[in-house]
């Protein structure tokens, strides 16, 4: 097509060496190859999100904060419960507050102390809103069971403690779908997947060469991403220890923080660049080789974290040592990532919880809820993301069905390969959905399910195939081989066994005690010995505390005698 153009001869030609009447052949222009990104205003819902913070009454007033350097959060938060990590001396401590319970704290107030070093990481079982897991730098993971009403005396027992790590336990994170899988990352440069109701290790994933900085499942609990200090991002299979990719992470010498963006098959990253400017990498996880989007936030000194919202798809960056909490909105077009809008505030955060979706207030439009722990003062301070709308009805494109406090797979049914995505309640009628478990292509799982049943079948077609043969032999026999029977009851490993059986019938309903089940028939040496040491624990608990006592009643003795000698004189 030719475009013809006639000028007035009153008008000049424009082009040098064209006369007034000429011709352009516009199939010579060059159109651009890539799309270009809009940069102009984009139309979103979450495009005027704003941060509400709560009044004074309504925070969380006299908290001792730890003042730990170590890159976590130092909080956890449920429906029921905040739990914060406080500074104490020769040891490591946590205050857990009923959630109702705000205003100013009592300086006495019971909290769990059982750590011996320093607490570095808490976070609440998603399925039991009453159990909390905690890692410390003595190297040990600890589970604790807080009751309702909260704790009116310090807490030292613990549920359940995991050893593995050879140094001190830096993160910890559960499984977002299967039920009693724990994982932690230790100074040890190891990441090791825990059955807690067993309180044994499924796997140790020895992959890193360095110090873990972050680690962060995805939405089926499948894939573990993990950042490190030798600037590396890993996706890994935790079951199997794979690592499926890898890639070099941010350049800068700081840490660097990861999390999956929901079931969308991306990841994003917080680091540092060569001249120590905050930035983030959107990444795809099967291909860590470059990043999809790299982007500068500013010239902060902090950590960056990252927090997703998968029900909004809107990702919270918030730095360690200032006010701004940033937000941006995850597309699944290029570039992404659209930022939103930030919170200011200038009061420095020294870490931030955030309130699962199941307990927020829907009527205010609440969409995200954070509780600031504030770096200069003793105060948490809940911070509520609102969308601005007039009604306060239930608006359904702000709250789609969320994660329930329900597990969708067992720990045995994600050990042998299941995968599911977690069942959904509404957050209007608070109804669940229960989601189908997900079988893996090789079919481990099914052929370990099925196998059981098909070997049942086999036996039974083989009883009934046998001849029948029937005994003539005289009453008197039958009975004497009875009463042999009954005899027998009453040798030493017929005692043992219905003694332990006993055993597993008290303890039938205390499942994270990682009591094995014993069976009636049979007793191996694993479950004699798993016996043996829970009762050697008991004795030493016991002699401990018969220790403990004898020293009061010297102590009360010494002071008896002095108050004696006193009234002598």
């Amino acid at each position: 097509m030719i475009f013809e153009r006639e000028f007035n001869k009153e008008n000049v030609s424009p082009f040098k060496g064209i006369d007034k009447t000429s011709t352009i052949d516009i199939r010579s222009c060059a159109k651009p190859n890539n799309k270009l990104w809009f940069r102009g205003v984009r139309s979103s819902k979450f495009r005027h999100v704003y941060g509400e913070p709560a009044r004074r009454e309504k925070c969380y007033d006299n908290l001792q904060i730890t003042r730990n350097a170590h890159d976590s959060q130092f909080c956890a938060v449920n429906p029921k419960f905040v739990a914060i990590v406080t500074e104490v001396a020769g040891g490591g401590a946590f205050v857990v507050i009923p959630i109702t319970s705000t205003g100013r704290l009592d300086f006495n107030a019971s909290r769990v102390t059982g750590h011996t070093g320093p607490i570095l990481d808490i976070k609440w079982n998603p399925f039991n809103d009453n159990v909390i897991a905690s890692c410390s730098d003595d190297c040990t993971i600890k589970l604790w069971h807080i009751p309702d009403e909260g704790l009116s005396v310090h807490l030292t027992d613990w549920l359940v403690e995991l050893q593995g790590h050879k140094r001190r336990v830096a993160y910890i994170e559960w499984h977002p779908t299967a039920e009693n899988i724990l994982f932690s990352a230790g100074f040890d440069h190891l990441v090791i997947v825990w059955d807690i109701e067993k309180g044994e290790a499924l796997n140790v994933i020895d992959c890193h060469r360095d110090a873990i900085h972050s680690m962060s499942l995805n939405r089926d609990g499948s894939l573990i991403a993990t950042t490190c200090k030798d600037k590396k991002l890993r996706v890994i299979e935790p079951r199997s220890g794979i690592v499926k990719s890898e890639g070099v992470c941010h350049f800068g010498s700081k840490a660097s923080k990861v999390v999956f963006l929901g079931s969308t098959g991306r990841l994003i990253t917080t680091g540092f660049s060569r001249h120590s400017d905050r930035q983030y990498s959107v990444w795809d996880q099967n291909d860590l080789s470059r990043p999809l989007v790299t982007d500068t936030i500013d010239s902060s000194s902090g950590i960056v974290f990252p927090f997703y919202d998968p029900d909004t798809n809107i990702v919270f960056l918030a730095g360690k040592g200032d006010g701004n909490i940033r937000y941006y909105e995850i597309t699944d077009e290029a570039p992404y990532i659209h930022f939103l809008n930030q919170f200011l505030s200038g009061n420095p955060q020294r870490g931030l919880g955030f309130m699962p979706k199941r307990g927020l207030k829907t009527l205010q439009c609440e969409i995200f809820r954070f509780y600031k722990l504030h770096a200069t003062k003793g105060l948490c301070e809940p911070i509520s993301m609102i969308v601005p709308r007039k009604s306060d009805q239930f608006h359904e494109d702000l709250y789609p069905d969320t994660a329930a406090n329900k597990p969708a797979l067992s720990a045995q049914e994600w050990i042998k390969g299941a995968n599911a995505t977690p069942v959904l309640i509404s957050m209007k009628t608070g109804e669940s959905k229960i989601s189908m478990p997900l079988i893996k292509k090789n079919n481990n799982y099914r052929k370990a399910i099925e196998a059981p049943v098909v070997d049942n079948n086999r036996k039974k077609f083989a009883f009934l195939s046998t001849e029948t043969n029937p005994d003539y032999r005289p009453k008197d026999l039958i009975n004497e081989k009875s009463q042999k029977t009954s005899t027998n009851q009453t040798t030493r490993f017929q005692q043992l066994q219905q003694r332990f059986s006993q055993i597993e019938v008290n303890n039938k309903d205390l499942p994270l005690k990682g009591v094995n089940n014993i069976g009636d028939n049979a007793l191996n040496e694993n479950d004699l010995r798993i016996a043996y040491e829970l009762q050697s624990d008991e004795v030493r608990k016991l002699k401990k505390q018969l220790a403990n006592s004898e020293k009061r009643v010297k102590e009360l003795e010494d002071q008896v005698r002095k108050l004696s000698l006193k009234l002598n004189k």
